[in-house]
């Protein structure tokens, strides 16, 4: 009995016209071989299942070959080509780089490069999976690969390129392979179906290449996976279910779901599929790139996008008629967003159950806004307001200056703060959420008297902005603020020894020792600000923070600080702590 072979392996390419989909590729490389142009290094790049490695086989068969066809192709009857069809060529190498990445493996190989060939012409080395050598095997192996005998030709290849070095790849001529197209692998697996005897579905097959995803050794693994367990009969509905794929009609009937703003059809659907075992963000991916296909078969320009056999790009295009180009867009959207949000989701069956509901809701005809109810004013009382009324401002907005005195003449000091005009309650200050000081204010004040007060106010704020002031009145005030205060730590101390210095016209500069400090400044500015104005007679008065250069002043520092600085200056202390064997 004839032993089994894997398709992969029994139907690999042994000649470059058995290569599938790489015509560009083959044609290039037999043109090298023809004419003698050949390079000591190649780079071999593309996904898994592509050909890399058989073509390297076929382009090392073909380079020793001593009787090549006329179209470029290896003999496969002299004794290169018998000795390597049979696998005890000594010409041609085979390192596997996943296994055999170390220095040690280099020096191993850099010693047979050395080694003339018996017979043919070349040496030819194959390293496959080279991406897969370390660091310093990939510096060893440098010198060798940039100039080797004139016997020798190596052949790279590898899955992953941004994985190998620049100065490898500098060296080497680099080819990149495609991924196979869905119909080169369907006419593949039909000429490998007829071989063995197969009946097929051309429906079956296009599952397959799909399932695939461009490699060829994958379709073949695949292919001979649905044949045995459908014993040589391959049609779509066996396939579907052998390979656990979601049947297209799934995508189909929702999408006439969603047309329709059918919410219960489609939550049915999406019992059905759950029902079947598969996984719902499976469901979801699968229903994006039923959307994707339907946007590409929109137009006629696009439907060769489309990886299928004519007849499914038919009734794609069919169905795609249906729908609305921002449809297509809007429920693309969604579903992309469904499927970011799945792995955060608790609830992932919620999830998916909103999508379908909102994908019915894009077509849905919008409600027309409820006309606006009529609202009839209240008749009330009011009070007729005073000939100099002024609106009264919020809470949050008030400043010290609502209970400020009379403003003085400049030659005087100003009053203290906290002097009211008649009988006065000091502000309540709180912080709030974010970090500033809010403020209530109350005062025994008559009702009567507020627009007399007001009027009064008015006329204070026209001399607020050129109130004359000296140095010594705005340290004053910056210290009475301090001593409003006398819970802000933090604050006292950064204004204790920070205080203003002039710089110009009414801007002054405070010099502080760190950032908290100036955090903290910052924080307090508005209501200083406010306080100083109100004290001075000036709203142009304004300061700016800088951090002082160097170390902090002893008046700030910490109380390690001043511990570390008497142990350092006074010797008997420093000798007190070592005796009695005291922990700082």
């Amino acid at each position: 009995m004839e032993q089994y072979i894997v398709s992969a392996r029994k139907y690999r390419p042994s000649t470059f016209n058995s290569v599938i989909g790489q015509k560009a590729l083959t044609a290039a490389l037999k043109h090298a071989v023809a004419t003698e142009r050949l390079a000591h290094a190649y780079l071999f790049c593309g996904s898994r299942g592509v050909g890399k490695t058989s073509c390297a086989r076929i382009f090392a068969k073909t380079i020793n070959c001593q009787n090549r066809t006329a179209d470029g192709e290896a003999c496969n009857e002299c004794e290169s080509c018998r000795t390597f069809n049979a696998g005890t060529s000594l010409n041609i190498i085979e390192l596997d780089a996943a296994s055999h990445n170390g220095v040690d493996d280099i020096k191993a190989l850099n010693d047979q490069v050395y080694v003339p060939p018996t017979s043919g012409r070349y040496r030819v080395f194959i390293i496959d999976e080279v991406h897969m050598l370390s660091a310093a095997a990939f510096n060893a192996f440098l010198k060798t690969l940039e100039e080797p005998p004139s016997y020798v030709i190596f052949i790279l290849a590898t899955t992953e390129k941004h994985k190998i070095i620049p100065t490898i790849l500098s060296r080497c001529q680099i080819y990149d392979f495609n991924r196979i197209t869905i119909q080169d692998m369907v006419e593949h697996l039909q000429y490998v179906a007829s071989n063995e005897n197969v009946i097929t579905e051309p429906a079956a097959l296009n599952v397959i290449a799909r399932k695939a995803d461009g490699a060829m050794r994958d379709a073949l693994s695949i292919f001979d996976q649905v044949a045995a367990s459908t014993l040589g009969n391959v049609t779509y509905a066996n396939t579907i279910e052998n390979l656990n794929i979601l049947d297209s009609s799934y995508y189909s009937r929702l999408v006439d779901a969603f047309l329709a703003n059918d919410v219960p059809s489609a939550l049915l659907i999406y019992k059905e599929v759950r029902e079947k075992g598969f996984d719902s963000q499976f469901f979801v991916n699968g229903l994006a790139l039923y959307l994707r296909d339907l946007m590409v078969a929109y137009q006629p320009s696009t439907l060769s996008l489309l990886e299928a056999s004519d007849d499914v790009r038919q009734q794609m295009a069919q169905t795609a008629s249906k729908c609305s180009p921002q449809f297509i867009y809007q429920a693309m959207s969604l579903c992309n967003d469904a499927d970011l949000n799945f792995r955060a989701a608790t609830n992932k069956q919620f999830l998916v159950e909103l999508t379908l509901v909102k994908l019915c809701q894009i077509t849905a005809p919008k409600e027309a806004p409820a006309a606006p109810a009529t609202i009839k004013p209240i008749q009330a009382a009011q009070q007729p307001a005073p000939q100099n009324y002024q609106p009264q401002r919020p809470v949050q907005q008030q400043t010290y200056q609502q209970q400020r005195p009379a403003a003085a003449p400049p030659s005087t000091p100003p009053p203290a703060y906290a002097t009211p005009r008649q009988t006065y309650t000091p502000p309540q200050v709180r912080r709030t959420g974010a970090g500033l000081p809010s403020f209530s204010i109350s005062g025994n004040k008559p009702a009567a008297d507020k627009s007399e007060e007001k009027q009064q106010e008015s006329d204070d704020n026209a001399h607020r902005r050129s109130g004359e002031y000296t140095q010594q009145q705005i340290e004053a005030s910056w210290q009475r603020f301090t001593e409003m205060h006398p819970t802000e730590r933090i604050l006292i101390n950064t204004m204790k020894t920070s205080l203003p210095v002039k710089d110009t016209a009414d801007n002054f500069v405070v010099t502080v020792d760190d950032q908290i400090q100036v955090s903290t400044l910052i924080e307090w500015k508005p209501e200083l600000l406010r306080y100083i104005h109100d004290q001075l007679n000036n709203d142009n008065i304004d300061f700016s923070i800088t951090i002082r250069q160097g170390e902090a002043a002893p008046s700030t520092w910490t109380q390690r600080q001043v511990l570390q600085h008497i142990i350092d200056n006074h010797a008997n202390v420093k000798q007190l702590i070592s005796d009695f064997s005291l922990n700082i």
